[in-house]
């Protein structure tokens, strides 16, 4: 298990700041995007058990620039240590457990289903690999994290 780096706690690990950087590729047409950006994971404003995910930046898709940004909730999951995400409308996303130092985790979106990775490197460097297959999307998202000092 050398390549994954162990999480006892996913919400401790994430609290902070996070450069991101994301490639999106569309397998069907060959289009291809980068997002470069930061991630906060702060306390939840209501003082709940949990984290605010916001994620701000710049997406270029096809050479064309536009900021881009998403809010989502990271809440104690069921199992110690693990996380469940929710969309900011408060849906379930998706679970997550890095106890291992990496997770699989499945999110159906309409017909299309969403099937994401998660490896976690060391204690300051994370990646998330989303693989969307289905009628509308034939997708592969990579990103990259890594804690700002």
């Amino acid at each position: 298990m050398g390549e994954f780096w162990p999480v006892t706690d996913v919400l401790a690990y994430l609290t902070g700041e996070w450069r991101v950087e994301r490639s999106v590729r569309d397998l069907a047409s060959g289009a291809e995007g980068r997002f470069t950006g930061t991630t906060v994971f702060s306390p939840l404003e209501d003082g709940g058990d949990g984290l605010l995910h916001q994620e701000s930046g710049t997406f270029v898709w096809q050479g064309t620039p536009r900021p881009a940004e998403r809010t989502l909730w990271f809440l104690p999951g069921e199992r110690p240590g693990s996380a469940a995400v929710r969309f900011s409308d408060g849906r379930p996303f998706h679970d997550l457990d890095l106890t291992t130092g990496r997770h699989i985790a499945d999110h159906p979106c309409v017909a299309d289903l969403y099937r994401g990775e998660f490896t976690v490197r060391d204690e300051n460097r994370w990646r998330t690999v989303w693989r969307v297959r289905g009628p509308a999307k034939d997708l592969v998202l990579t990103t990259d994290y890594a804690r700002v000092d």
